[in-house]
């Protein structure tokens, strides 16, 4: 998929209401810690991350945190598609293998289950589902021009 497909698709993506952005500015830290503790539980997570990348991992949920949180108050469709393919760019450089990405969007989703109301989380998921479905279009637009070898996943 182009950026530019990507983009129309992210345009139809809505504006959640102020009470969910409400509600999840008030529980970002609280979900942020849990998708810490969620994640330093995977066996994997070394293999994911790249070896001594833990507190890089941890700041990119901090600062995801803190990016959706503005995405939620005022969504701009070319900020989080930009911001998105940054970031694919900036892990990926060092050593974020392209599987966390999915462990990662997954494991949110699964905290916000459990611990946002039912109409927050019905109105955040599909910018989540949004970002895993096109996941293998981020990989490939983020690695254009990126010298560095191939991941092997």
């Amino acid at each position: 998929m182009t950026k530019s497909e990507l983009l129309t698709s992210a345009q139809a993506l809505n504006q959640v209401s102020q009470p969910v952005a409400d509600e999840y500015s008030t529980k970002r830290d609280l979900l942020v810690n849990l998708m810490n503790e969620k994640m330093l539980e995977r066996k994997d997570v070394d293999e994911m991350v790249g070896e001594g990348n833990i507190e890089m991992m941890k700041d990119n949920h901090s600062n995801h945190a803190r990016f959706l949180e503005s995405v939620f108050s005022n969504y701009q469709a070319d900020v989080l598609l930009d911001t998105v393919l940054w970031v694919f760019r900036a892990y990926r450089s060092r050593n974020f293998r392209s599987t966390y990405w999915s462990a990662q969007l997954n494991t949110w989703l699964e905290i916000y289950k459990e611990n946002l109301s039912e109409d927050s989380y019905k109105a955040v998921y599909p910018y989540y589902n949004w970002m895993l479905i096109n996941i293998p279009s981020f990989t490939e637009l983020a690695e254009q021009g990126f010298d560095m070898p191939q991941p092997t996943h």
